[in-house]
């Protein structure tokens, strides 16, 4: 099966989340900076993921989501992820206010996935991190790769 794995990553985390699916689901691994365009043909899963700045994805994962011809993902799995800090260990009651509003990057992911045709048969993911800047919550890496083995295999 032909998997690939897009991401962005702003100080590693992303990052080491999108390498540990990857290597779990032996899907190729490229980060958005590095796509000048992307071969779909043959593609069977897709998986996009970005950290969550200011309730949504880097400005890199938006503009070459955006880019995408329309339904140029036709028939195509897919699924989002993003990297976050839990809404439970933020200290700013407006904080908490605004990212239960506005939510996370891989919410809008996930959108502008179905809009390029896209088949979305899981919810968008967050993994955590325990800082703005990290590092990842415990365990979070093996989380990522039972979440994305279970979609691949589904």
């Amino acid at each position: 099966m032909k998997a690939i794995i897009v991401y962005d990553s702003v100080f590693g985390n992303t990052k080491k989340i999108a390498e540990a699916m990857a290597q779990t689901v032996g899907a190729s691994l490229v980060k958005a900076t590095d796509l000048s365009s992307l071969d779909l043909e043959g593609v069977q899963w897709f998986i996009v993921g970005s950290p969550t700045r200011a309730f949504r994805p880097t400005p890199a994962i938006t503009a070459w989501l955006k880019k995408l011809p329309a339904k140029s993902l036709k028939g195509v799995r897919a699924a989002a992820f993003d990297t976050r800090t839990s809404v439970d260990a933020v200290d700013s009651a407006m904080l908490k206010k605004l990212m239960k509003r506005f939510g996370y990057a891989a919410e809008k992911i996930q959108k502008e996935l179905k809009k390029k045709g896209a088949v979305i048969e899981s919810e968008p993911e967050g993994f955590y991190v325990l800082d703005s800047e990290g590092p990842l919550k415990d365990g979070e890496t093996q989380r990522a790769s039972e979440w994305a083995k279970s979609n691949v295999e589904s």
